[in-house]
């Protein structure tokens, strides 16, 4: 679709803003200088003059330069840009990193560090790629989660503005002003007329937000409703069937009417989600310990459902493939499911070595069974009862106790101790080569392994796993080659979407 120098392509861009295609939003963002706002590319409003208009990679650039958020089409909720879901770049990795809250809690020194570069080379690199700097790219973050807060719940504005990251409420009223146009009464107003309109679901299927409304003033947690944008066409029966195979007992599972649950290990406490696909979104219904934690639960969701993609162009190439085309016909716009939790996925990965997904997910449940934290009271239900263990408190166990061979027992908690040390980060803000090579190094840890945990762990969305029986059955299936070598030189044309592929070669054995 758009190359990563779309800006220098403006014309190309205008031309999207012309036809309010929606399969642009969330690439670039448009500002019109005539009214100081910037908008999607599909917004509704009448298309404004070329001379009118600057185009931006990010709502962040379009801040700072002092356009404020369109009130109608609701640019600052539209779908990730699949850019920075597949870039693994310095630039990639430190976007995922600000999204998922870091600078809030850590500063711009503690993204500086954890990317391993200088707060002045981060700074200048990020307003080169992005055109705003870490500060205005949090600071455009935290904009979002209190719009969230204001329009979804009746929380006290003290209490949004500290839960948004800002350091007062003179700074979040500040902000919302100067972001969205309107200051938080009047935002919170415009919510409470289209309610009472009746005109609120059409609304929120445009911001990507819902309307539930948290309880005020109430002890223990707190009840959060969204609407997770995403772009059509989207598997998402699909992806909540891959998640539920897998589903560990306690800490995820899935309701007869096909809504996935599970809990969440966040920053400043535990939470639990549970998320309904639909066509062009996901209903989200949160429960918060602290909603200091709304913005990483909301893009940890958007990871595991894999909703940033690029539908279009995965399935455009990948379509065109004599092999596979039959079954992206048959299933288009499937996501490859990422995850919420790095440590998790590696405990599941290492488990899942030479076993079948049942006898691994079985594994993976005894473990969080005797390991994981109990939930507090609120949040325990049927389905979900206590968290999955951390890699602090696996790294500590003896590789004997576990339910598996002592070997694969030992390289489970080498591997849990690296990440516990912090010598090993698995989250998109990591470097994937690194991880790769770190995880090798490890006795036990194969290159299935590896690969595996940088698909699901990291969002590499290029991986093949030839040697995979699975795969090999399903091209098999296919009429396709049967070796693991014979498949890796078929996959090779398959790049950049091998993930997604090795998901359909999947999904055609049931």
């Amino acid at each position: 679709m758009i190359e990563p120098a779309v800006i220098e392509d403006e014309e190309r861009c205008y031309r999207a803003v012309s036809s309010r295609d929606a399969r642009f939003d969330g690439w670039f963002f448009v500002g019109v200088t005539s009214t100081g706002i910037f908008c999607r590319p599909s917004c509704p409003a009448t298309t404004p003059r070329r001379a009118n208009v600057r185009f931006y990679r990010t709502a962040a650039a379009a801040q700072h330069e002092g356009f404020r958020a369109c009130r109608r089409c609701r640019p600052d909720t539209a779908p990730g840009s699949p850019e920075w879901n597949v870039r693994a770049d310095l630039a990639g990795r430190a976007m995922a990193l600000v999204n998922d809250g870091l600078v809030d809690r850590e500063g711009v020194g503690g993204l500086a560090r954890r990317l391993a570069v200088s707060e002045r080379h981060l700074h200048r690199l990020l307003v080169t790629e992005l055109g705003a700097g870490p500060i205005a790219l949090a600071r455009a973050r935290r904009a979002q989660t209190a719009r969230i807060l204001i329009e979804t719940t009746a929380l006290p504005f003290t209490e949004i503005a500290f839960a948004s990251g800002f350091a007062s409420i003179r700074q979040f009223n500040d902000t919302v002003r100067e972001v969205f146009g309107a200051n938080p009464t009047v935002l919170r107003a415009d919510r409470s007329t289209a309610i009472r309109r009746g005109r609120s679901g059409a609304r929120a299927a445009v911001a990507g937000v819902g309307v539930g409304v948290g309880e005020t003033g109430t002890a223990g947690p707190v009840p959060i409703s969204l609407r997770l944008a995403t772009r059509p066409p989207f598997a998402g029966d699909q992806v909540i069937a891959f998640l539920g195979l897998r589903a560990i007992p306690g800490v995820e599972g899935i309701d007869a009417d096909g809504t996935y649950r599970r809990v969440l290990d966040l920053p400043n406490g535990p939470a639990t989600v549970a998320l309904s696909p639909a066509e062009d979104h996901v209903s989200a219904q949160l429960l918060l310990s602290d909603l200091r934690d709304l913005g990483p639960a909301v893009e940890r969701c958007r990871r595991l459902l894999d909703l940033d993609a690029d539908p279009d162009s995965i399935d455009e190439l990948l379509g065109a493939d004599a092999l596979l085309g039959p079954l992206v016909a048959s299933m288009p716009g499937r996501r490859s499911p990422g995850v919420v939790s790095g440590a998790e996925l590696l405990v599941r990965a290492i488990v899942g070595q030479q076993v079948s997904v049942v006898g691994a997910r079985t594994i993976a449940g005894r473990i969080a069974a005797e390991l994981g934290a109990p939930l507090p009271d609120g949040l325990v239900t049927s389905a979900l009862t206590h968290a999955f263990p951390s890699a602090d408190r696996l790294a500590a166990i003896d590789p004997e106790s576990l339910p598996m061979p002592r070997s694969r027992g030992q390289a489970l908690t080498t591997a849990l101790g690296l990440v516990a040390e912090g010598t090993i980060s698995l989250d998109p803000g990591a470097d994937r080569n690194e991880v790769e090579a770190t995880l090798l190094a490890i006795r036990g840890i194969g290159p299935w392994t590896a690969q595996y945990v940088a698909m699901r762990a990291l969002g590499d969305p290029d991986v093949f796993l030839s040697t995979d029986l699975g795969v090999l059955h399903g091209l098999a299936g296919l009429g396709g080659p049967a070796g693991p070598k014979a498949a890796a030189e078929l996959a090779s044309a398959w790049r950049p979407w091998r993930s997604y592929a090795l998901h359909h070669l999947w999904a055609s054995l049931s």
